[in-house]
């Protein structure tokens, strides 16, 4: 799998070798402001699309690191949420903002990578074309869990137990196209899982809930939405999507360890209209590699179990979408999940 840059190389928990420019890049400006690197922009306030509400995983991202941007740059940055239809919303409006880099947009795995395929003409954009990108900011690993009451210790022992009980037992995700549904799919096409899928319009929080409750036996969240219940027993990890084991959860198992080729994580990144003159990109790539590789933005992230992601230019950024697109097309193509 394609694999961008992380600044947990730099906390010395994961690392990647193939891009480590990032982290040096990070290192080499972590001390030189940014105003000094180009040319006069930003010379007035800006503002950041988050196209979720406030309160989730993105608008947690977005809080953390728009402080430290504008102190980067030198200019206030305002977060506008504009939640709706996935993110569509807001990947729409960002998208059609002026390319002067004064509106710059928080995507994450599933508005740039996931929506177009399951949305379809329906989206009416393609955001690799109608954005630049600029960086990697983010990822939050996700996580297999089950109900204490299933009688399974292990992925091996739930695959078997599906399999015996094909069709009757189900999972709940955050939405029908949403990283937790299409990461099951994943798992069910290569092991041949027979599943029932129960999606929720109300995203992760309402999913998780049901299956702490038990009205759900599966499910396969975000580790922001889980960990406390993961902590505490009410629900059983069974593994994890990242290519290592977690330091908070070193007995847990990836979902390769147990022969499943499945490594995937949410990530998120800053984006801006196609346009955007090129200098002005590199000036704010330039803002992410030196603000946010720090300890007090790992800190803060560790609260969401979100981690710190570059990537070493907006060209490689670019390449990881383009990436993961086609990962995701695949995935929703086989499934046969489309969205109106």
């Amino acid at each position: 799998m394609f694999s961008p840059s992380s600044s947990r190389g730099i906390a010395g928990r994961r690392y990647f070798p193939v891009f480590a420019a990032a982290a040096a890049l990070a290192a080499a400006t972590v001390h030189a402001p940014v105003a000094a690197q180009g040319t006069a922009f930003p010379v007035k306030p800006m503002r950041m699309i988050v196209p979720f509400g406030a309160g989730g995983a993105s608008d947690f991202v977005a809080r953390v690191i728009a402080p430290r941007l504008a102190d980067a740059l030198g200019q206030p940055m305002v977060i506008e949420n504009r939640a709706g239809a996935g993110g569509n919303v807001g990947m729409e409006f960002a998208a059609r903002s002026a390319p002067d880099g004064y509106t710059v947009f928080l995507g994450n795995v599933g508005t740039l990578a996931i929506n177009p395929h399951v949305y379809g003409p329906a989206l009416k954009m393609d955001p690799l074309k109608e954005f630049a990108p600029v960086g990697l900011v983010s990822e939050t690993t996700t996580m297999l869990l089950v109900h204490p009451s299933l009688p399974v210790q292990s992925v091996k022992e739930l695959l078997a137990f599906v399999r015996a009980r094909p069709g009757q037992l189900n999972y709940a995700s955050a939405g029908a196209g949403s990283l937790s549904h299409l990461q099951m799919e994943m798992l069910a096409q290569q092991s041949g899982l027979k599943i029932v899928h129960i999606p929720y319009k109300g995203g992760a929080g309402q999913a998780v809930t049901d299956v702490v409750a038990g009205h759900v036996t599966i499910t396969l969240q975000t580790l922001t939405s889980v960990i406390a219940f993961a902590q505490s027993g009410k629900l059983r990890p069974l593994a994890v999507t990242t290519a290592k084991r977690l330091e908070q959860f070193p007995a847990v198992p990836t979902l390769r360890e147990q022969g499943l080729d499945i490594v995937s994580t949410s990530w998120q990144g800053l984006l801006v209209p196609a346009g955007t003159p090129t200098d002005v990109v590199k000036r704010l790539h330039a803002a992410i590699n030196q603000s946010l590789p720090v300890p007090e933005v790992r800190e803060r992230f560790a609260t969401g179990a979100t981690d710190v992601l570059l990537s070493a230019s907006p060209q490689e950024f670019g390449d990881f979408m383009r990436v993961e697109s086609a990962r995701w097309a695949k995935v929703v193509r086989e499934a046969g999940v489309k969205l109106d």
